[in-house]
């Protein structure tokens, strides 16, 4: 159906709690996906594995990792807060991944999608060990994406930056005219990506219309990195 481009797939979401987690399960849904909603924490290293086979058939992973971003010097950085950041954003990727894999090379047909961040394609002060792990992330999709195109599965990510979500941008944040002042100076849309706007090109990336990506990252940031 025109109307309904993700009809018949099954899709796990990861963190649907937070950070974009919410909107895609909205949008999703209505684009006729049959959503598995996960808000399980996962550093540990056999969630993920322990996640998708309970969830059965995976047509599609929006990997959605996410936590409030540390703001460090780079100096002050320790390794608490590295292997934390890490292991949030960093570890669980490469095992949700080799978890939902074989069933999709099986078939030959599956997407993953990365919730990522432009933070890695823009230096960033303060944000050290965040833009590492976010790069990291993105890094590691462009590999992967590249490796499993020849088994028709396509890996990708958005790297985003001054979107609309709760977990980077409450509304505590964007209330504050000192923030305003700031998307006008460093945004050239001079405003916050829609949650919606960000959402629907999630799921487009994740319907058949888009079987021709492999290992791409896509900023979605209003201008920011390009800057």
């Amino acid at each position: 159906m025109a109307d309904a481009p993700l009809a018949g797939k099954r899709v796990l979401i990861t963190q649907a709690d937070a950070f974009m987690g919410p909107v895609l399960c909205e949008v999703f849904a209505a684009q006729g996906a049959e959503v598995i909603a996960s808000t399980e924490a996962l550093p540990d290293p056999g969630a993920p594995a322990a996640l998708v086979d309970a969830s059965g058939v995976i047509d599609v992973l929006v990997a959605n990792l996410a936590l409030p971003a540390p703001s460090t010097p780079a100096l002050d950085v320790d390794e608490a807060e590295w292997t934390k950041v890490f292991g949030c954003l960093v570890d669980p990727l490469p095992r949700l991944c080799r978890a939902v894999l074989p069933q999709m090379v099986a078939r030959r047909a599956g997407k993953i999608l990365l919730m990522g961040s432009a933070s890695a394609l823009r230096g960033m002060k303060r944000a050290s060990t965040y833009s590492a792990a976010r790069g990291a992330q993105l890094a590691y999709v462009q590999a992967l994406g590249v490796e499993m195109a020849p088994h028709g599965v396509q890996v990708n990510a958005i790297a985003q930056n001054f979107v609309d979500n709760p977990t980077y941008f409450p509304p505590e944040v964007q209330a504050n005219p000192r923030f305003q002042e700031r998307l006008q100076r460093e945004v050239p849309l001079g405003r916050l990506v829609g949650a919606q706007e960000d959402a629907a090109f999630a799921a487009y990336l994740c319907s058949d219309a888009a079987n021709c990506f492999v290992g791409q990252v896509f900023p979605v940031c209003g201008g920011w990195v390009v800057r």
